[in-house]
């Protein structure tokens, strides 16, 4: 049979070969990483805002600039619109990031519903603009009891829609009211070790793609499409 290569679906007009220069060899920027971190829990002693905040210590010690989230009086999504300074000021975070560390306790065998509603508020589409596409995402969980992972899967399956470079590694602590001083500081342990890990991962891959992450994510289908038909499809209001 003879090997039909033409493409009569394909628009030609949007279709790219790979530019290796756009790649492999990009300009590189000499700013410091800067990394958004986001915890699931408004308790006094909140074990996830703990653990980033020993995430922020050791991404601070590898050369990032971090800010954290404080959702204490964030709205539900859809309970208000988003003008509310709260939303305005997680969306402002994302914007500026070029990675962020998502870590959520475990409640009833998932994320907490304070962790959804942040990444709720994070839209997909602002003016044809994808605030969250190509940047990094590390995933991390606390439990309180045993050892699980239901948190993190779930993290990672929103990472993955909100287009975000979720990295390999994540974090789970188990029985996290053990692991952390009066203090808050974080224990001595293979935990604490793994947290370190992710950290690492986290910044080399952020260094590796930020300054390649729009080459990275520029989209066949997407050139084919305006910014302002893209704003009204992603955000229509009913299916």
């Amino acid at each position: 049979m003879k090997s039909d290569r033409s493409l009569p679906a394909l628009d030609a007009s949007s279709f790219q070969e790979v530019d290796r220069d756009a790649l492999l060899s990009p300009t590189l920027s000499d700013h410091k990483p800067r990394i958004l971190l986001l915890h699931g829990s408004l308790r006094e002693r909140s074990y996830s805002r703990l653990a980033n905040e020993e995430a922020a210590r050791i991404l601070q010690k590898l050369g990032c600039e971090t800010r954290a989230f404080d959702p204490a009086g964030l709205p539900l999504a859809d309970g208000t619109d988003e003008s509310h300074p709260k939303v305005q000021e997680l969306r402002d975070l994302v914007m500026w990031s070029e990675g962020m560390v998502w870590c959520s306790p475990e409640r009833h065998g998932a994320m907490s519903g304070l962790m959804k509603t942040q990444i709720d508020w994070i839209p997909l589409s602002l003016g044809g603009v994808r605030p969250t596409q190509g940047k990094t995402l590390a995933v991390m969980q606390v439990c309180g009891g045993s050892q699980s992972f239901n948190a993190v899967n779930q993290l990672r399956i929103l990472g993955r829609w909100m287009r975000l470079i979720t990295i390999p590694n994540q974090s789970s602590v188990a029985k996290a009211f053990l692991e952390f001083e009066d203090d808050g500081r974080m224990k001595p342990s293979p935990y604490y070790d793994r947290i370190v890990d992710v950290m690492e991962e986290l910044v080399k891959f952020t260094l590796l793609t930020r300054d390649r992450a729009d080459y990275l994510v520029d989209r066949y289908s997407e050139r084919k499409e305006s910014p302002e038909k893209l704003s009204r499809r992603v955000n229509q209001k009913s299916i």
